[in-house]
């Protein structure tokens, strides 16, 4: 029999690995749970909850076209041993996986194991993430021609292998504790075609405007990110989607029209999605440290826990970064430029090493992408050496994104009673400490004292070679629009490292 092995990639559509294996004959589908990765500390429980929900939403598609899925619990090495024995496995189809360390470290195993029992393992590309890429010239032009191929069709399965499937254990069986997520999203890719249609029917008219501040994000960003992350839904199928709304867009509006701004906005972060994923593919350890190694050193040895605590709690004495933190927790998302900013105050001013508010982020993003995860950690962190230093002032964001305070308010209830001038300052009234606390930090001092660190070391020769090297092999190409003349003639694309909001 053939195995189809679903792991981030919870859907029917667009899926190469199912129709492959559906061609070639008897089929099994399988979901592997893994407890011993639910014990990795970029793990929660609101995520565990959200794949529950995702897997029953597989197995119903699944169902349409005769093929129940068989859910097994335990090692993926052991399960693959076990199904080989009882039943024969001529071959294993799945996409490939560019996820945490964890998965890295258990696919390489398996392969091991797959190639010890002469069992072929057919590995197809999953959204535009490029294995093996040898140079990111080209690679635009590659993801573009892969978004645009017709997705195969799911034959109906005339060879269904069953097998009798374990139980999911409770989030509580595997050692994860409640996570207070009460406002999540719910899983499935039902729950992901909602979001995205009502985003292309009208929440996402002014999504170019209002994805910077969280008043708005929640209401006009797609919110399709967790479905993405899941793999409920497809990066090519979003992507065709999005095409189809853009040229319905241009043959209805006029210039200027907020929808080409937004749709033009929202398609470009479906390839910077992929672009940050592709750097973990290229560089595994991005997860585990520093990408410019002069980087090393510079605040491991000085981390806080007192400081660390104050700001993964919301209670920094910043009301705006606590009101987003607090959102965070209780919602499971907030947008990317909040994301910035909690981690540009934990980098800069609080000298906190990344990886520890790394890892915390990721259990509060219920859309935690390693690739995307790690490579925007770094980069907010001044770690990357590539990246322009954002220094982002928490007061100024509360005055910009939230003027009349309605969001701290919301997510900070002890400071409803201030106005919207002194909820951004409340250590200038008489609130007392016992109720919200005092500046853990004082801002321009310690916005001051990071800048003069961060800046220091950059400034050698070699800092700058290094540097050169890691654009090259990460940095995204654009192709220059100017008019050369022969002698200025140059073949090689530019390299672009800008910021983009996510989502």
């Amino acid at each position: 029999m053939n195995v189809v092995w679903f792991k981030r990639d919870l859907r029917i559509t667009d899926h190469v690995p199912l129709a492959s294996a559906i061609g070639q004959g008897q089929t099994l589908a399988l979901y592997i749970l893994e407890p011993l990765i639910w014990q990795e500390r970029d793990l929660d429980a609101r995520h565990y909850e959200f794949l529950q929900e995702s897997i029953s939403c597989l197995d119903l598609q699944l169902k349409k076209i005769n093929l129940p899925l068989t859910i097994k619990v335990g090692n993926a090495e052991d399960i693959f041993r076990q199904l080989h024995q009882r039943f024969g496995i001529k071959a294993i189809y799945s996409h490939q996986e560019t996820w945490n360390d964890w998965t890295y470290q258990r696919d390489k195993r398996v392969a091991k194991l797959l190639t010890e029992l002469s069992i072929p393992w057919y590995q197809a590309q999953q959204n535009g993430v490029i294995r093996r890429l040898r140079s990111r010239n080209g690679w635009a032009r590659q993801w573009h021609q892969y978004m645009s191929e017709t997705p195969l069709a799911i034959p109906l399965c005339t060879e269904s292998q069953i097998d009798k499937s374990d139980d999911l254990p409770t989030s509580e069986e595997i050692g994860l504790t409640k996570s207070n997520c009460d406002h999540r999203q719910v899983g499935g890719r039902n729950e992901g075609l909602k979001l995205l249609n009502s985003f292309f029917a009208s929440r996402g008219e002014k999504y170019s405007k209002n994805m910077s501040s969280p008043l708005t994000a929640y209401q006009s960003c797609s919110r399709i990110s967790t479905y993405l992350a899941f793999g409920s839904l497809s990066v090519r199928e979003v992507y065709q989607l999005a095409l189809t709304k853009k040229n319905e867009i241009y043959m209805h509006t006029e210039p200027g029209s907020p929808w080409r701004s937004s749709i033009r906005a929202f398609m470009s972060r479906l390839r910077w999605h992929c672009h940050f994923i592709q750097k973990l593919e290229d560089e595994p350890t991005l997860e585990l440290k520093n990408l410019h190694p002069s980087a090393d050193g510079l605040r491991e040895s000085c981390f806080s826990t007192e400081r660390f605590n104050a700001w993964q709690h919301g209670l920094t004495g910043y009301p705006f970064i606590d009101a987003c933190m607090r959102a965070l927790r209780a919602t499971g998302w907030i947008n990317f430029r909040m994301r910035a900013m909690l981690v540009s105050f934990a980098s800069y001013h609080l000298w906190l090493h990344w990886r520890e508010p790394s890892l915390h982020l990721a259990r509060m993003f219920l859309d935690y992408e390693p690739g995307i995860h790690y490579s925007q950690i770094q980069m907010q962190s001044g770690t990357t050496g590539i990246n322009a230093i954002r220094i982002y002032n928490p007061i100024k964001q509360g005055m910009d994104q939230d003027p009349e305070g309605v969001f701290i308010r919301k997510w900070v209830p002890e400071l409803s009673s201030l106005s919207k001038v002194e909820i951004h300052t409340p250590w200038l009234t008489n609130i007392p400490t016992d109720v919200y606390p005092k500046p853990i930090v004082e801002e321009k001092i310690a916005r001051r004292e990071a800048s003069s660190r961060i800046y220091s070391i950059r400034r050698s020769p070699k800092f700058k070679e290094i540097s050169a090297n890691i654009v090259d092999k990460h940095a995204s190409r654009k192709q220059s629009t100017r008019t050369r003349t022969k002698k200025q003639k140059n073949t090689e694309p530019k390299k672009s490292w800008k910021q983009p909001e996510l989502f």
